[in-house]
């Protein structure tokens, strides 16, 4: 009886925006114009509404239940963090159970749109994005390797072969493609982030490649993921995915990225290019699939 009465007054601090803002809804963002990028290069503007509703709708939903299951096994080390230590649930504003069947509910929920609503495909890559996103690299690699970053790109990869996928049913060449550009994209933006943030990421314990092993050694290893989204985009427009418009401002982005983390190197004040860089790779993706959203192949 008290064990509710104390839930109950814990859910009374909360706000509706504390239960959004649990979900990650800048993540959420960004990976839905991803998801909605994969969708179009596989319909190529021959839509079927319903398909893409409800791909949207299940594809948010088991984002957000992976983010919510995030900060809910995050909340101790979050309250060591200056970014994340007034979050809802490292202050106290909600109760972490309340926070655990939230993302629970989200996920069933959002499995059940794919699953029933998409296609069956649609709902496993949703559920191995989910998995290694909380599994894999939550609850083992971000708190014991350096490799975290680059393993747990998997799940971020996952929402633009989930649209592809919603249209075609199959895992294909252009699914690859996909999940590559994806998976290259995120090493070295979060580093970027990681060089910024380097030092509450030491205190909170995370083995973060800049906390493990020093910033130059993180600056190095960020060019040839860059410099690998040179032939992903080459070949989504060598394949017939996309239109020339596309080849050329990918690569020129492509290049610009390139330019940013050579910078990286000279640069007097590593906060300063770290800012710059992390919000470049933030543009370049929300730019690079709006591109391949406008520009798709016919």
């Amino acid at each position: 009886m008290n064990d509710s009465i104390s839930d109950a007054s814990e859910i009374e601090k909360a706000s509706w925006r504390d239960f959004i803002q649990l979900t990650k809804p800048g993540i959420i963002r960004s990976n839905l114009i991803a998801a909605f990028g994969g969708f179009m290069l596989a319909s190529k503007w021959d839509i079927d509404w319903f398909i893409f509703v409800y791909m949207m709708i299940g594809t948010a939903l088991i984002m957000a239940s992976g983010c919510v299951l995030n900060n809910f096994l995050d909340r101790e080390m979050d309250q060591k963090m200056e970014r994340t230590k007034e979050r809802s649930l490292p202050s106290g504003r909600i109760h972490p159970k309340v926070v655990f069947w939230y993302g629970i509910t989200l996920g069933i929920i959002g499995l059940i749109f794919l699953y029933f609503l998409v296609n069956p495909l649609s709902a496993l890559l949703g559920f191995i994005g989910f998995f290694v996103y909380v599994f894999v690299y939550t609850m083992w690699l971000k708190r014991n390797s350096t490799w975290s970053t680059s393993i747990g790109g998997i799940s971020g990869a996952m929402p633009p072969v989930l649209g592809y996928c919603a249209v075609t049913n199959e895992i294909d060449a252009g699914a690859w493609l996909l999940f590559a550009l994806l998976f290259l994209w995120q090493p070295p933006h979060f580093w970027a982030l990681g060089i910024r943030r380097k030092e509450e990421y030491r205190a909170a314990g995370f083995p973060l490649l800049p906390v493990v092993k020093g910033v130059k050694r993180t600056k190095i290893q960020m060019i040839p993921y860059v410099l690998l989204l040179f032939p992903v985009n080459i070949m989504l427009y060598q394949y017939d995915y996309v239109g020339w418009i596309y080849l050329i401002i990918s690569t020129l982005f492509t290049a610009v990225w390139l330019v940013y983390c050579l910078a990286g190197f000279v640069t007097k004040d590593d906060e300063k290019w770290a800012r710059k860089t992390f919000l470049f790779s933030i543009n370049y993706l929300m730019v690079i699939f709006l591109v391949m959203i406008i520009n798709t192949a016919s």
